[in-house]
């Protein structure tokens, strides 16, 4: 067995392994959750001081279990090895899918979002499915950015063989020695980020043989520029 099969059957192992753990953690959770909510219930139907303060202490457990939720739910789509299957894709469509998604949360967050799109883009060969995905983590972040409103502009150009994708916000920014780490597992500016959004990304990115760089000013915001290849029949495998 070669050195890299070797390590490839490694990582599918530790991946399903990976998913094995979430799976067995996540059910007694969801066992707990709703034990929760049936507790906070039942307090709520009574009035005293003491099952108010009750009541609080159990809904903060719930949040904590969601919270832990979300982690798990993170952690199983970065973990997990996906069978990607590429195809010829319009990339104006599929971020036209990702921003009618968003829109009305970042509506109700005040963030106006500005598209400059080339009518000529020519297609892209990716895996549509991981790649709306990834296009959603990073609008996301960038909408997370700004918790009390800006602008969101993505703008999308060919050069050359490949096309890129620009996501800019005006939000908070990056400060500049925590620009290296930004794309690492587990690290988060975010007091409710689980770390995991940005990296997922840049894995889905370079899986579809793309890249994903950062520009940011810390105040003014950031800017993210996706370069993905052009559909070509050549290239297929």
């Amino acid at each position: 067995m070669s050195k890299n099969s070797f390590d490839s059957g490694e990582l599918n192992y530790l991946n399903i392994l990976a998913a094995g753990l979430v799976h067995e953690i996540k059910n007694p959770l969801n066992a707990i959750s709703i034990n929760l909510q049936l507790l906070d219930e039942d307090l709520q139907d009574r009035n005293s001081e003491r099952d108010t303060k009750m009541s609080s202490r159990v809904q903060l457990l719930q949040k904590e279990v969601g919270r832990l939720d979300n982690i798990l739910s993170d952690f199983l789509r970065f973990a997990k090895k996906p069978v990607l299957h590429f195809e010829e894709c319009d990339i104006n469509g599929i971020i036209e899918n990702v921003l009618d998604f968003i829109g009305p949360e970042a509506m109700q967050n005040s963030i106006r979002i500005l598209k400059n799109f080339d009518a000529k883009l020519p297609k892209c060969n990716l895996d549509s499915n991981v790649i709306k995905q990834a296009l959603l983590n990073v609008i996301l972040n960038a909408q997370q950015a700004m918790p009390h409103g800006g602008e969101l502009m993505v703008r999308t150009y060919q050069n050359g063989e490949n096309v890129f994708i620009d996501i800019t916000d005006t939000g908070v920014g990056i400060q500049k020695n925590k620009m290296d780490k930004i794309f690492q597992v587990y690290y988060s500016t975010k007091k409710t980020g689980t770390g995991l959004g940005l990296p997922t990304a840049k894995k889905i990115i370079e899986e579809n043989k793309g890249t994903i760089d950062i520009r940011s000013e810390d105040g003014k915001g950031s800017s993210f520029l996706i370069k993905l290849p052009v559909y070509s029949k050549s290239k297929e495998k």
